[in-house]
């Protein structure tokens, strides 16, 4: 049984999905999710990196995502587990159907900390490019207009923001 913050972990991370399901089929801007990120939060993401603080993290999402929703993408979660402030989630970033209607996707992980009071303060989005670039090719995905490339050299940096250091001391920041 969790105790009092994985549970409350749990079941913010709940809202996030729901929240990330209404977005997948265009209900809500992906800009929305930045809502349950802390002030300082520290988001990583596979192909852009390291993005620090909410309106960071809310224009990331922007750009990030522009010329990807709306083609049949959705993000349906798997498992989700928490330990302590830390919550572990596995899902598929589904990107189409292969011809006998089976979807095309490659599985995705992120860890996130749990800061309190609904918000997160770190999150790390893992995925295999090579596996999503190829699963791009076969579904003859073709980037649209609004369509953003992430940066060329991504700030690779993993560390927890230095005022949730105390969260993970593996992951804290080094001066």
């Amino acid at each position: 049984m969790p105790n009092a913050i994985e549970a409350e972990a749990l079941a913010t991370y709940e809202k996030f999905v729901a929240l990330r399901d209404e977005i997948d089929v265009g209900k809500k801007p992906w800009s929305a999710l930045a809502d349950f990120f802390t002030e300082d939060a520290v988001y990583i993401d596979p192909a852009w990196g390291r993005i620090e603080g909410r309106e960071e993290i809310r224009d990331f999402f922007t750009r990030s995502m522009a010329g990807l929703t709306g083609y049949g993408w959705e993000t349906p979660e798997n498992w989700t587990m928490a330990e302590g402030h830390r919550l572990v989630s596995q899902w598929d970033q589904v990107m189409g159907e292969a011809e006998d209607g089976s979807p095309l996707f490659a599985a995705g992980l992120s860890i996130l900390y749990y800061a309190r009071d609904g918000l997160f303060c770190y999150s790390h989005d893992m995925l295999n490019m090579q596996h999503v670039n190829q699963v791009l090719r076969a579904t003859g995905w073709q980037p649209p207009a609004e369509f953003n490339m992430p940066p060329k050299k991504p700030n690779r940096d993993i560390s927890l923001p230095k005022a949730w250091a105390h969260l993970e001391p593996s992951r804290a920041p080094r001066d």
